[in-house]
Order: structure tokens, then sequence, then C-alpha cells
């Protein structure tokens, strides 16, 4: 692995996974092994960096729900498999939603631009066909989408304050985020 990518991985460890949210160029650098000023010469201060690492694993997890979002699978299933791979993601960088609005709220960091998403407009048109069906009960597609993420990720993004508040190891936090698909499915389905 080259320095470049080095800086990069230990950032999203350290922001996204860790959630050292105010990680200094010199910490960053110490936990990669590097110097500090090569941070510097790759990406010139430490919210260039983070809006790099913020880019890269957002595009990567956008890539990976845009699939199944087009995967022409039943409903129920590709909701499943949504869930699964957004979990996945979720337990990978549990801060990285967290760290995103802090930043947004200190500095105020801005995303370029972005175009309404294909995908998503794909999505909330089966949602509505599902809730035509009677699959869904019926209602703004948006608001399913809204409820969805409200279920996936609340528990996660609460979990540092749920582990201090309930006592809960990590594995067992772990595990029963692993059981939230089930609830999850459970809860949009009856």
């Amino acid at each position: 692995m080259n320095k470049e990518e080095l800086i990069k991985q230990t950032a999203k460890d350290l922001f996204f996974n860790k959630g050292y949210l105010h990680a200094t160029t010199q910490e960053i650098a110490d936990a990669a092994g590097v110097n500090r000023s090569l941070i510097n010469y790759y990406f010139r201060s430490r919210d260039l960096l983070f809006q790099t690492v913020y880019r890269e694993a957002v595009e990567s997890l956008k890539s990976q729900l845009d699939k199944v979002l087009y995967d022409k699978i039943p409903f129920k299933e590709k909701l499943s498999i949504f869930i699964d791979v957004y979990m996945k993601e979720l337990l990978k960088y549990p801060y990285r939603e967290s760290f995103l609005i802090t930043e947004i709220c200190s500095k105020n960091f801005a995303l370029k631009e972005k175009k309404k998403s294909a995908a998503l407009a794909h999505f909330l048109k089966e949602i509505g066909e599902e809730m035509e069906k009677g699959t869904l009960k019926k209602g703004d597609p948006i608001h399913f989408v809204f409820d969805l993420f409200a279920l996936m990720s609340f528990p996660v993004i609460m979990t540092p304050l749920y582990q201090k508040l309930l006592d809960i190891s990590k594995e067992k936090y772990k595990a029963l985020i692993a059981e939230r698909k089930q609830l999850i499915l459970e809860k949009i389905f009856n």
C-alpha cells in the first residue's frame, strides 16, 4: 500500500470507525506511522483529507446500494439485501454520519452539489408500486425511506450512549445490531 493510500485508510479508521472526530493531522500521521508533512503533501490540510476519505466512503456505499436497488429481484428480497449492505457499512464505519454532521456544523463543510440519484428515484418508484399492490402501507414513498434509514441508522449512531447507559459489551451490542434486520423487516411487512 502506498503512503497516500495508507494515510487515507488510517484517517477513515480514526474518523469513521474509532470516532476520533477531532483527530489532528499529527494524530493521523502518528497512527499511520508517517511524517505529518506527507499529509500536507498529499492533501494540503486535514479538511481536504476528510473530504477525500468521506467522498470515497460514500461513493463506495452508494455503488453497493445502487447495485441492489437496480437488481431485478422481489422487493422483499431486495430490501433484505439493501439492509444487509447498509448495516455492514454502518458497523464498519459507525461514526461516519456523526462525523459529517459535526463537520458541517462546526466548519461549514459543504459537499459538492449532487444531482438527484437515479437509483433513489427508481427505488422510490418501486416503493410506490409496492404500496399500490398493498405490500407496504400506503403513504409517501419518501417517508418509507426516512423510516427505513432511521430504523437502520439510529441504533448504530447511538452505540456509544447505549453501551454506557445499558452497560453492554461491544460484542453483545454487535450481536443486537445484527438482529436488527429481522426486526426491521417485521416492522415494515407486518
